[in-house]
């Protein structure tokens, strides 16, 4: 199992709309990938800038690969992303899980 991470920075001005982006177009292109078990998306608001994390949950470093193409650990960016980021990550972080732990509810 991979999780996987990637960070983002939007001017706080554009953080709503750019939420709204993820949830619209990348999630549900995430969520159509083969071997995503799970995905965060989350926002944390500093100052005048706001930081985009997500987390997936991939059933294997293959599965990434289907999804972000043959370099793993290159981030996947979508056309719209340049109206938004103030930058772009090149790379995105995969993390091989070796223990994971559920709450039971």
């Amino acid at each position: 199992m991979i999780l996987r991470t990637w960070h983002g920075r939007t001017r706080l001005e554009d953080a709503d709309a750019y939420e709204e982006f993820l949830k619209q177009r990348a999630a549900p292109d995430y969520a159509s990938a083969g071997g995503l078990r799970q995905l965060f998306f989350s926002r944390r608001d500093e100052g005048d800038i706001a930081h985009f994390l997500l987390v997936t949950v991939w059933e294997s470093v293959e599965a990434v690969k289907a999804f972000a193409g043959q370099d793993a650990a290159r981030a996947k960016y979508y056309p719209e992303d340049d109206a938004f980021l103030l930058e772009k990550e090149a790379q995105a972080l995969n993390h091989r899980v070796f223990l994971a732990r559920q709450e039971d509810a």
